[in-house]
């Protein structure tokens, strides 16, 4: 039973968003689709000492045009040295923080990429590799894409020759599951909660926050903190 996930690239992505790339065969970053501002395309949050703070990746945004997010640029070439100062200063205290400190500064002082897609690849390879998640990475781009908003994750499905689609728990609202069952795809749907605490800097405690505060505060430890570990 070959079981897959199709979800667009976010920026270092919450635990969750790893937990669901652990739980599958196939990750498939969904990137032809709609950049969307304000999103979690290309920003997250990290713990700070006067609360949560937004990390953003600036992109070029058209407005009004269609633009997919494998279509989205940066617009400062400055953004990844100082994110990366950023980062440092806030989880340098954090007790793993020295294990991976070599691992991100050359993520962020080395990244020549100009594209959002594949900034994001980057750091979620990187990431995976770091909790040893050995999931296949693929791109929707790989796949020919049907019309219609199910019939194109369950085109792929088919194509990827997937048994098993797993969804966050949003897609509830659009996705066709009568019409998986034509395609003869099983669909389950991710459970975000019961999340387990772990040591944060700056309580209170909050779960939505970028993985790279769990990598920095619990170390080789993380992965004990992500459910389908346990299943």
């Amino acid at each position: 039973m070959k079981r897959i996930a199709i979800v667009q690239s976010n920026y270092i992505p919450w635990k969750g968003y790893f937990d669901l790339i652990n739980a599958v065969d196939e990750f498939v970053l969904y990137d032809d689709m709609q950049y969307t501002r304000r999103d979690w395309r290309n920003r997250n949050k990290l713990k700070t000492p006067q609360g949560l703070k937004w990390i953003t990746i600036p992109v070029d945004n058209k407005g009004k045009y269609y633009q997919k997010i494998n279509e989205t640029v940066v617009s400062d070439h400055d953004w990844a040295t100082n994110h990366w100062k950023t980062v440092k200063q806030l989880y340098s205290k954090a007790e793993f923080f020295v294990n991976y400190e070599d691992i991100f500064s050359d993520l962020y002082l080395s990244c020549n990429d100009l594209h959002l897609s594949k900034i994001n690849f980057r750091f979620i390879s990187a990431i995976n590799s770091i909790l040893g998640i050995k999931t296949k990475i693929s791109w929707s781009s790989d796949y020919v894409l049907e019309e219609g908003r199910t019939e194109k994750i369950l085109g792929i499905c088919r194509q990827a020759e997937a048994d098993v689609y797993v969804s966050g728990p949003s897609a509830k609202t659009y996705f066709d599951v009568s019409l998986a069952n034509n395609y003869g795809i099983h669909v389950e749907w991710m459970d975000y909660s019961g999340y387990p605490v772990y040591r944060q800097l700056y309580p209170p405690f909050d779960h939505g926050v970028s993985i790279l505060d769990l990598i920095f505060n619990e170390g080789p430890s993380a992965m004990s903190f992500i459910q389908s570990v346990n299943k």
